[in-house]
C-alpha cells in the first residue's frame, strides 16, 4: 500500500496543476521526445523570457489536474512525454514561441491545449501562434484609430492652403 505522504505529495502536486491551468491565460502541451538538451535548454530559455513556466509533468497528474478543473478533453492529448508551457498574461506566447520552435527542431510536437479554460487541439494551437502578439494587435488597433482624424487633418489642411492660394 502507498505511503499517505507520497499520496498527500501527489494530491498538492495535482492541486498545484489544477490550479495552474484554472489560472493560466493559456496553457499548451508539447510532446519534447527526440529533443537533445542543448535544445531544450534553448527553448527553456525563450519560454523564461516570455514569462511562461515550463515543466515536464507526469500525465496522470495531468490528467487528474484536468479532471478537477472540469477539462476531461485534455486526456485525449495525455500520451507520451508530456511538457506543459503556463502562460500566466499572454495567452499567444506560448503558442507562438512553441510552434516557432517546432519549425526548426522537428522533435517538438504540439498536442494541444487550454486557452482560458476550454481546451484547444493542435491545429487551433497553430492557429492561435499565427495570430499577432498583444502589442501587434494594439498597434493594429491604433493605426485603425488613429486613420480618420489623420484623413480629417489632411482635409481641413487641404482647405486652409486653398483657401490662401486664393486669397
Amino acid at each position: 500500500m502507498a505511503n499517505a505522504k507520497i499520496i498527500e505529495a501527489k494530491q498538492q502536486e495535482v492541486n498545484v496543476i489544477a490550479t495552474k491551468l484554472r489560472e493560466s491565460a493559456s496553457t499548451v502541451i508539447a510532446d519534447y521526445r527526440g529533443l537533445n538538451v542543448a535544445q531544450v535548454t534553448e527553448l527553456r530559455k525563450q519560454l523564461r523570457e516570455a514569462g511562461i513556466e515550463f515543466q515536464v509533468l507526469k500525465n496522470s497528474l495531468v490528467s487528474r489536474a484536468a479532471a478537477n478543473v472540469e477539462l476531461s478533453e485534455l486526456d485525449s492529448v495525455l500520451t507520451g512525454p508530456t511538457a506543459v508551457a503556463f502562460s500566466q498574461t499572454d495567452v499567444v506566447a506560448a503558442a507562438k514561441i512553441l510552434n516557432n520552435f517546432s519549425k526548426k527542431n522537428d522533435a517538438l510536437k504540439l498536442k494541444g491545449g487550454v486557452v482560458e479554460g476550454r481546451f484547444i487541439d493542435e491545429a487551433q494551437v497553430k492557429a492561435l501562434a499565427d495570430l499577432p502578439s498583444r502589442e501587434g494587435l494594439l498597434s493594429m488597433l491604433l493605426s485603425v484609430l488613429q486613420a480618420p482624424v489623420r484623413n480629417f487633418a489632411l482635409a481641413v489642411k487641404a482647405v486652409a492652403e486653398k483657401n490662401e492660394a486664393s486669397a
